[in-house]
């Protein structure tokens, strides 16, 4: 019997903002603040997994501009 492996596709900062329509320097931010979606970091290097950044997005996802959180 043969064994399958999956592997999750992981993305650095650059290529995870641009997979979402975004800027390194905005995930950067998003970093720092917690308003991004979740990561690894392993060393020095930033990760995304795709099925992370793509739950995140679908989150994001409104009908109106009433639908917006007001913050003070």
């Amino acid at each position: 019997m043969q064994k399958t492996v999956s592997y999750s596709r992981r993305l650095r900062t650059l290529d995870a903002a641009s997979y979402c329509g975004s800027t390194k320097s905005t995930f950067e931010k998003f970093r720092l603040n917690g308003d991004g979606p979740t990561y690894a970091k392993i060393g020095r290097v930033v990760v995304y997994d795709v099925e992370d950044l793509d739950a995140w997005v679908e989150s994001k996802k409104h009908r109106s501009t009433s639908e917006y959180t007001v913050l003070p």
